[in-house]
């Protein structure tokens, strides 16, 4: 899905270093080893104001990585990376974004498959939020 949504999805090392350390079965890790259209980049030095927000690794170097590109939109579902991008005026959307705007652009048919699929696979979500976007998909 991400393909469709831009012309270049870059992935910063530490982020794909996390993923890779899930191990060769994972889903993910397989993605990010075999999909040429994924861009791993070099995280660059944090920012003090970066910093000061004491996120990990994965979330510091987006946001990072995001804040030398003005207009760049990050893909972040710590609820903490998210304050913080914001907090930048980062253009940001979460995993669960992306999938309502697929199904809002006819790319899946119910969003309900995608997004049971990926809690399967590890994404956590509260009921409270699983229910609201499925009602905002009208499933």
């Amino acid at each position: 899905m991400l393909q469709a949504f831009a012309n270049e999805v870059w992935v910063p090392e530490p982020v794909a270093k996390e993923i890779l350390q899930r191990g060769a079965q994972d889903i993910t890790a397989k993605t990010i080893e075999y999909t040429a259209w994924l861009d791993i980049r070099p995280a660059p030095p944090l920012p003090q104001h970066v910093l000061e927000w004491r996120l990990g690794p994965g979330e510091s170097s987006v946001v990072a990585l995001a804040a030398t590109q003005p207009g760049t939109e990050v893909i972040i579902d710590d609820l903490a990376g998210r304050k913080c991008a914001a907090s930048l005026n980062i253009p940001l959307r979460g995993t669960l974004g992306i999938v309502l705007l697929a199904k809002r652009r006819g790319l899946i048919p119910q969003a309900r498959p995608v997004i049971e699929s990926m809690m399967s696979a590890g994404l956590y979500l509260s009921r409270r939020v699983l229910d609201n976007a499925l009602r905002r998909a009208a499933e």
